[in-house]
This record gives structure tokens, C-alpha cells and sequence, in this order.
């Protein structure tokens, strides 16, 4: 019992190393010293807004505007050359099969969109 009372009393003892600091050598630099922060008196500039110009500030950009009626055309030909080389279902399915039909359509919602696809493919062979 005495061993098991000692055992405690050494396990609970403060166990912490002693910790012994080394001098701080000092060698020979110089310190140099930091130069003053110069304070200039700043005086702003007037601004001169005389050469202002609504023209030059907001050009109207022609380039932009003829682009975009070529896309519109480029739109209304797309439409022309799909409507003229319209697919029916049967056509579709005889071309990829029924299989890929129907995943078409579950992929895309709806039975047009397959048949466009189906269109598409075949204006690529």
C-alpha cells in the first residue's frame, strides 16, 4: 500500500524540465537611421472641362448595329432552311430508331426537340 501511495505522489509530482536562457550575444552593426518623412504641402490642379464632347464621350457605334441585323438574318435563313426540309416523327424513328426517340425526348422534354435533333443529324451526313 505504501508503494501505491508513493507511486501517486511521484505521478503527480511537477514534471516540467527547467528551462535556462543563453546570454543574447550582441555583435557590431550599426543602426542606421531612418530619414524624416518629407511633408510638401500639395496644392490640386483646376480641372479645365473645356474640351468636353457628348460625341466623343457617347459614340454611336454603326459597326454594332449592322452585326446585329446580320445575326437576324442569319436567324430568319436557319428558320427558312429547317421549315423547308421539315421531318415527320415516322422519319425520324426510321433514321436513329425508336430507342434513341425516345431518350431524345426524355432528354429534352418534348417530341419536337427530337425531331429537330433528328433534323440536325441528318443535315450533317
Amino acid at each position: 500500500m505504501l508503494t501505491i501511495v508513493a507511486l501517486f505522489i511521484a505521478g503527480c509530482a511537477d514534471k516540467t524540465p527547467v528551462v535556462t536562457k543563453a546570454p543574447v550575444k550582441e555583435t557590431n552593426t550599426t543602426k542606421v537611421p531612418v530619414p524624416q518623412r518629407v511633408h510638401k504641402k500639395v496644392e490640386l490642379k483646376e480641372v479645365q472641362d473645356g474640351n468636353y464632347s457628348s460625341e466623343y464621350m457617347y459614340p454611336e457605334d454603326k459597326v454594332k448595329k449592322e452585326k446585329v441585323v446580320k445575326v437576324a438574318e442569319a436567324e430568319t435563313m436557319a428558320t427558312a432552311t429547317t421549315t423547308g426540309n421539315a421531318m415527320s416523327k415516322e422519319e425520324c424513328i426510321s433514321m436513329i430508331g425508336q430507342d434513341k426517340f425516345d431518350k431524345y425526348t426524355q432528354m429534352f422534354g418534348n417530341e419536337a426537340s427530337s425531331i429537330k435533333r433528328c433534323a440536325m443529324l441528318k443535315t450533317m451526313q
